[in-house]
């Protein structure tokens, strides 16, 4: 194989080789070839000449504790010798003698999945360490750990790791005094052992492993399907009756394959469980993917994130209550909270005009209407906030402190968090701590602290008659007693993560979440929940959870540095940087929101990215590349159609006006991200070649469209505000916008108006209010919702946008208004 790849280099075939490098280095890191086995006397083969033909998952288990050298090979033979042919899996010791050699495994050993301790573990690594891990390592570690008593540096070593790596299994073996030890750390550990019980730890860890390899309704699809059956039921569950017998659709067959045909099914068929009342599998998958996610409920959706987010909205909002929800969201929460009867308060991003795209919702904007409602008397109607985590561009909120503020305002405000985006973030230190669940978690913690109660108190004093502009520039406190945490996370699985089409989780952490709101949830549930679920969807949620659980963690900083490579190559290469520009954090968050400067942290170690990332109110997902295409003179719309797609292949999620948003995932590759670099090059050639060749005039046309792309246009607009008609005063900002969209159903209260005439009433002062939703792809967001009055700033956003898709708007008819004067 060395042989083989060595002659593609020296022949420059380099894609060819790297092909043969990457399986063969991924490998090796998975597996440790015959770890521990050299040396020991009496010791069987190798495994290093039977790894290749070893088809189990592999893993390594970190072992800690500081012995000598022949200790270690004696124990890792010890373990050895417990194996069994029929073990599911395989795994080696990797044994450290430190507190942080414990964690600094932790951290670049992705194929770690058990962690055993033993008290006899030192406090520090002899290694010498690089600036960026020194430093990652004491802000992870905290107060000193030397001086601390050995039940405590074993609790705060299983707490760190935890931090680090909570899917991870998590051992004690102790000598004597064990019983007395098992009582003070159960909660922590798996298992507590005497040292010398190693076939039952052999047993346990693989056991535990097993338990997050279990794919319960996955597994058990798998045997319905190699079930004999005689169907006289509805047609698609008849096992592909109806191709395998067919002349004229086997190809089909042939395409999609046996199984999909064998495994599809109903819960009125019998013999598997059912969605809308799991009792079996399906039951056990859902608490599986909680576990996995940190929630203390998961629903699976088969319909997409659409549906997450109406289940949700229907489930905790009745008629009249108010939800402050960010402008900017997907559509289905301006639908959903149409149909629930919400009066939506809507609140403002920061805009982004030069990119034609907004950032996120400030803090200091949150802050402001809670405390508008309270000052109107109004706040006890406000029931929710639904906020999008991260935003489509990668823009991620400090979900803890955000929640943590407005809490010390409404105490039971309840917290809906779109992550479609952002499912893969749970399975990485650096992220998950902005994800809805963890943060949850994170304030739970801290409510249990009798310190935090007395930083409430002591703010409190503070704040006792202190105006509104004292409480929005001071970081607020919730009081512990009396908040109650209701957060609820919608996820697209299938965007982020491995699972079929339109497979998505909604994950709860709420307090609150009694047999009614079990009711009125399962209730929502039902509604929008198809009786014939697509349980091949199902079961890609189910093998989704058990990869991440299992391997995420590898995944995600993978995705991460591959997306840090592109926009690497992108600034170093002379002709690349000529007509291309990856945005970066000082481009898309304003100063006022960051503490830290780095404009790309994670280029400059994990240190800056997890110090952004604590400190600062918005951050951008690594994984994002937004790349600013201005001076190739050619439109977001028009680069990803006509360029990427049609003439490469490469597909792309979204565009705005000057920009293209590339995003890896945990299935890109490093062929994927050369592909890609390749491919801009190669339009950037054409581009070059295109402008030798274009005459005086066609040089200005090109210069006037780069001059277009690079300024500004005309400012993203606010949301203005709902007619009178359909808000409650003149503080307050909240509409009743399900009363205008079906007013908006009898045809004799609207009209239609061009984009001419529409100007034309707005500037001579004319109320004009929206009979519709107007939304244009991109940038994607509702520029108008039904009762919202239009104003000058959205006919000239309108009138500006150069893009082909505009739902809401008839190009033949217009805009759908209110008739005038109504």
């Amino acid at each position: 194989m060395v042989a083989e790849i060595q002659e593609l280099i020296a022949a420059e075939h380099f894609e060819a080789a790297l092909a043969l490098v990457e399986p063969i280095a991924n490998h090796m890191t998975v597996i440790s070839i015959g770890q521990g086995a050299e040396g020991v006397e009496g010791a069987e083969e190798s495994r290093e000449s039977t790894a290749w033909r070893d088809s189990r998952p592999h893993f390594e288990v970190l072992y800690v504790d500081d012995i000598p050298q022949p200790d270690r090979l004696a124990l890792k033979a010890d373990m050895a010798a417990h194996r069994s042919a029929d073990d599911a899996f395989a795994f080696e010791l990797t044994i450290v003698p430190s507190f942080e050699d414990a964690l600094i495994a932790l951290i670049i050993n992705p194929t770690i999945q058990a962690v055993v301790l033993r008290p006899g573990f030192v406090d520090f690594t002899k290694e010498k360490l690089s600036r960026d891990l020194r430093s990652y390592l004491d802000r992870l570690i905290g107060e000193p750990i030397d001086g601390l008593g050995p039940i405590q540096r074993i609790l705060r070593l299983a707490d760190k790791a935890t931090e680090l790596r909570p899917e991870l299994d998590l051992y004690l073996v102790a000598g004597v005094g064990i019983e007395e030890l098992a009582t003070s750390v159960t909660k922590r550990f798996s298992r507590v052992f005497r040292r010398e019980d190693r076939m039952e730890l052999h047993l346990s860890i693989l056991r535990k492993v097993g338990e997050r390899y279990n794919a319960p309704f996955f597994q058990a699809l798998q045997e319905y399907a190699r079930r004999p059956a005689g169907v006289f039921h509805a047609l698609p569950i008849s096992r592909g009756g109806s191709v395998n017998n067919s002349t004229w659709i086997r190809d089909m067959g042939e395409f999609y394959g046996r199984n999909l045909l064998m495994a599809e099914t109903s819960a009125t068929s019998g013999g598997l469980d059912s969605l809308l009342s799991p009792s079996g599998s399906i039951k056990q998958a859902q608490t599986q993917a909680a576990r996995a996610f940190g929630a203390k409920r998961s629903y699976f959706v088969t319909n997409g994130t659409s549906t997450a987010n109406k289940i949700v909205h229907q489930a905790l909002i009745t008629p009249g209550d108010v939800v402050l929800v960010d402008r900017n969201c997907h559509k289905s929460h301006h639908y959903g909270l149409m149909m629930a009867g919400a009066r939506v308060a809507y609140l403002d991003a920061y805009p982004l005009d030069e990119f034609s795209f907004y950032g996120a919702v400030s803090l200091h904007s949150i802050k402001k209407t809670l405390l508008d409602y309270r000052g109107a008397g109004r706040l006890d109607e406000v029931k929710m906030i639904t906020l999008t985590n991260c935003t489509f561009d990668g823009i991620v909120y400090d979900v803890q402190r955000v929640m943590e503020e407005c809490l010390a305002i409404k105490p039971d405000l309840i917290f809906l968090w779109d992550e479609a985006w952002f499912a893969f973030a749970g399975f990485h230190p650096v992220y998950r701590r902005r994800t809805a669940m963890a943060a949850a978690a994170a304030i739970e913690e801290e409510f249990h602290e009798h310190s935090y109660e007395q930083s409430y108190l002591e703010q409190q004093a503070l704040l006792e008659n202190a105006d509104d502009s004292a409480w929005i520039t001071t970081r607020l406190i919730p009081n512990p007693k009396a908040t109650r945490l209701r957060v609820y996370a919608t996820q697209s699985t299938h965007k982020t993560l491995t699972s079929l089409r339109q497979g998505s989780m909604i994950h709860i952490w709420d307090q609150d979440f009694t047999h009614l709101s079990d009711e009125s949830f399962h209730d929502a549930y039902m509604t929008h929940t198809s009786t014939s679920p697509n349980y091949q969807i199902l079961a890609s949620l189910d093998i989704g959870r058990r990869q991440v659980e299992l391997e995420g963690y590898e995944l995600v900083q993978r995705q991460a540095d591959l997306a840090t490579s592109v926009a690497q190559a992108v600034a170093r290469h002379a002709l690349l940087k000529k007509y291309f520009r990856v945005l970066n954090t000082r481009d898309l968050i304003p100063h006022e929101y960051r503490e830290s400067d780095k404009p790309m942290p994670l280029r400059d170690g994990l240190a800056a990215w997890d110090e952004a990332w604590r400190t600062d109110e918005f951050v951008v997902d690594p994984s994002r590349i937004s790349l600013h295409i201005g001076l190739t003179g050619i439109d977001g719309d028009t680069f990803k159609h006509d360029y990427l797609m049609d003439q490469y292949g490469i597909q792309v999620n979204k565009t705005s006006r000057n920009t293209a948003l590339f995003m890896t995932n945990i299935g890109t590759s490093r062929s994927a991200v050369a592909f890609l670099i390749e491919v801009l090059v190669k339009i950037a050639h054409d581009i070059d070649e295109r402008l030798e060749e274009m005459g005086p005039s066609e040089l200005r046309q090109h210069e006037a469209r780069v001059q277009e792309l690079t300024t500004s246009p005309p400012p993203l607009p606010h949301f203005s505000r709902f007619a009178d008609k359909y808000r409650i005063d003149d503080i307050t900002i909240d509409g009743d916008m399900r009363t205008a969209h079906y007013e908006s159903y009898k045809h004799e209260n609207c009209e239609y108006v061009m984009p001419e005439r529409l100007a034309e009433l707005v500037r001579s002062g004319v109320e004009v209010v929206a009979a519709g939703f107007v939304t244009p792809y991109p940038p994607g967001f509702p520029v108008l919702v039904p009762g919202q009055v239009i104003t000058s700033d959205v006919v000239e956003f309108m009138a500006a946008l150069d893009t082909r898709e505009i739902h809401g708007y008839d190009p033949d008819q217009g805009y759908r208004i209110f008739k005038l004067g109504r």
